[in-house]
C-alpha cells in the first residue's frame, strides 16, 4: 500500500450497532453495507459473528453480497471466536478476522485475570489460528491508550511475526489526548523491529469528544487505518466520525499527507440511511452531515458566499452528497424512475413482490405530497423489511383530540393476522394512541426514548417517529414515519413491538470489544 493511502475501516455494523436500541435486522445491515461499498469503505466489519446466531446470519450475508470492500468480523482471542468468524466469512471475496485481546496493567489483572505472558501467548496462538482461516488478519490491543509501551512492543512484534498485516491501538475508553495518543503511534512504529511488515490503525472511542482528533492526530504520527463510523454512531458517547474523519484529510490534505478513495458524494445519503435504521437523528449542528452544516445565518457570511464561495465554506456541499438527486419524484413518477433511485441509494428488494408493496406506499405518499425526495424513499421502505417479523401490523386509527376533551384513540392491529381493535385515553393524542396498543400488545415494556424528527422540509413533510422500548434489560428502536405524525407513532410503536418479538434482537451475549 502507498504510504499516503489511508485506509478506512468502518465498524457501523458492529461498534455502531452496540448502542443501546441501534440493533439492525439482517436485511438493513445488507442495505447499509451496500451504500458502505458505494461510499468505497476499503473495510466494513459486519459484526461480532460469535455474539449470536443473529449476528454470525448478517455477518455472512454481508460478506456473501459485498463484492468491492473487505469484510470483517471481530472475534475475541478465543478459538471458538475465530472458527465462527472463519465461518462467517467464506463466501467474502475478501475476509478479514479482526481479534483482540486486553493489554492494560488494569484489564489484565482485574478482567483477564492472566500475567502478561499468558497474555502474549493467547494473542499469538489466536493470531496463528485466523491467519489459518483468512489471509488478512488483524490484532488489537484493548485497552492501548492505558497499556503499558514495552508490553505493547513485546506482543505487537510477536503478532506480526504471527501474521497479523493490521496492528490496531485502540482508544477504548476515550482515555487518550491528541499529542499523547499520535505520539503513542509514532514511538511504537519506531521501537518494534518488524513494524514495516504491518499497518497500523487507530479506533477512538468518544468519551471526552476527541474522537477524530485523537485518530487525525494517529494519522500524523504514521497511522495508515483508521476505524470510525457513520455518524460517529457507537456504545457510550460514540466513535469517530467517518465523515468528519474523511473530510478533515480530504480538505487539510497539506498537512495530513494522506488521501483516502472514499466517494464521498455518498456520505450524506449513508448518513440518512444509518439515522433512519438505527433511529438516531443526526444533530442539526453536526459537522458535514447536519442539517445546518452548510447553512449562513449571519449577514456578513452570506454575503462572503455570495461574492466567493471560499470565504466562509472550506468545502462544497454538493461534495458530501447534499443536493445531488436531481431527478424529481412524484404522483406520475413510474416504477422504472422510483427503481433506479432506490438502486442509486442502495435499497434492493429480495423479491418483486416487496418492491411492489414499496411502490404501492410510494404511491400512496406522492397523491399527499407534491415532491418526493431521497429521505422519503428510505422511509418508505422501513416497513418492507424483509427478514423483520410482522406479527403485529398497523392497520387503521381513529383520534378524537379536541380543546376541553380528553383525548381518545382508536386503534385496530392485525395481531398474527387476525383484526383486533382497542381504545384509550390518554394525555395527548400520542398517548392514547400508545395505552390503546398496550391494551392490545400487553407487552410489559416501558418507553425509554419517543423523538419525533422531520425528514424533509415544508408542512407536507414526512415525520419520522423514534420509539424506544426496553423489557427485561433488551432495548429495540422502532421506527416509523407517515405525513400524520400520530400515525407514524402509532407505526413506530408497532415497529418496536415486532423487534421484540424477534429472539434475534434479544441482547447480544457478549458486548465486549475495541
Amino acid at each position: 500500500m502507498s504510504s499516503d493511502r489511508l485506509i478506512i475501516f468502518d465498524t457501523t455494523l458492529r461498534d455502531g450497532e452496540q448502542s443501546p436500541g441501534a440493533s439492525m435486522t439482517k436485511a438493513e445491515k445488507i442495505r447499509i453495507a451496500k451504500m458502505l461499498e458505494m461510499l468505497k469503505v476499503d473495510v466494513i466489519e459486519a459484526g461480532f459473528a460469535i455474539a449470536s446466531p443473529g449476528d454470525f446470519e448478517s455477518v455472512k450475508a454481508v460478506a456473501d453480497t459485498i463484492k468491492d470492500s473487505t469484510i470483517c468480523s471481530l472475534a475475541r482471542a478465543v478459538d471458538a471466536d475465530i472458527d465462527r468468524a472463519g465461518e462467517a466469512l467464506k463466501g467474502a471475496a475478501s475476509g478479514r478476522i479482526h481479534t483482540f485481546i486486553a493489554t492494560s496493567p488494569i484489564h489484565m489483572k482485574y478482567k483477564l485475570q492472566m500475567t502478561p505472558d499468558q497474555v502474549v501467548e493467547r494473542a499469538v496462538h489466536a493470531v496463528k489460528r485466523a491467519r489459518n482461516l483468512v489471509a488478512d488478519v488483524e490484532f488489537s490491543l484493548e485497552d492501548a491508550s492505558r497499556s503499558e509501551f514495552d508490553f505493547m512492543c513485546r506482543i505487537i512484534e510477536a503478532v506480526i511475526d504471527a501474521g497479523a498485516s493490521t496492528i490496531n491501538l485502540p482508544d477504548t475508553v476515550g482515555y487518550g489526548e491528541p499529542q499523547e495518543f499520535g505520539e503513542m503511534f509514532s514511538r511504537l512504529i519506531a521501537a518494534v523491529p518488524n513494524a514495516e511488515k504491518a499497518i497500523f490503525s487507530a479506533h477512538c472511542h468518544n468519551d471526552l469528544g476527541l474522537a477524530v482528533a485523537n485518530s487525525l492526530s494517529a494519522v500524523r504520527h504514521g497511522a495508515r487505518q483508521v476505524e470510525c463510523t457513520i455518524n460517529g454512531l457507537g456504545e457510550r458517547a460514540g466513535n469517530a466520525s467517518l465523515e468528519e474523519i474523511v473530510m478533515a484529510i480530504r480538505t487539510r490534505k497539506d498537512i495530513m499527507g494522506v488521501d483516502t478513495r472514499i466517494d464521498a458524494t455518498h456520505i450524506v445519503p449513508t448518513s440518512r440511511l444509518v439515522a433512519s435504521v438505527t433511529g438516531f437523528p443526526v444533530q442539526p449542528n453536526k459537522a458535514i452531515v447536519g442539517a445546518n452544516a452548510f447553512a449562513h445565518e449571519s449577514g456578513i457570511h452570506q454575503d462572503g458566499v455570495l461574492k466567493h464561495r471560499e470565504t466562509y465554506e472550506i468545502m462544497r456541499a454538493e461534495d458530501v452528497g447534499w443536493n445531488t438527486n436531481k431527478l424529481v419524484l412524484g404522483k406520475h413518477s413510474g416504477r422504472a424512475a422510483v427503481k433506479s433511485r432506490l438502486d442509486a441509494l442502495g435499497i434492493t428488494f429480495e423479491s418483486q413482490a416487496a418492491f411492489d408493496e414499496a411502490f404501492g406506499r410510494f404511491k400512496v405518499l406522492a397523491d399527499k405530497k407534491h415532491e418526493i425526495f431521497d429521505e422519503d424513499l428510505q422511509a418508505l421502505v422501513l416497513d418492507a423489511r424483509d427478514d423483520a417479523p410482522k406479527y403485529y401490523r398497523f392497520s387503521a386509527l381513529d383520534v378524537c383530540c379536541r380543546t376541553g376533551v380528553v383525548p381518545n384513540a382508536n386503534i385496530t392491529l392485525e395481531v398474527n393476522g387476525e383484526a383486533v381493535q382497542s381504545a384509550a385515553e390518554g394525555s395527548g393524542a400520542v398517548d392514547a394512541t400508545f395505552k390503546a396498543i398496550e391494551s392490545i400488545a400487553q407487552s410489559g415494556t416501558e418507553l425509554k426514548l419517543y423523538s419525533v424528527n422531520a425528514i424533509t422540509q415544508g408542512t407536507e413533510a414526512q415525520g419520522e417517529v423514534t420509539v424506544r422500548l426496553s423489557r427485561n434489560g433488551q432495548i429495540v428502536n422502532g421506527t416509523g414515519a407517515d405525513i400524520d405524525i400520530v400515525i407514524a407513532s402509532a407505526k413506530a410503536y408497532v415497529d418496536a413491538l415486532n423487534l421484540l418479538a424477534d429472539d434475534k434482537h434479544k441482547e447480544h451475549p457478549q458486548r465486549e470489544g475495541v
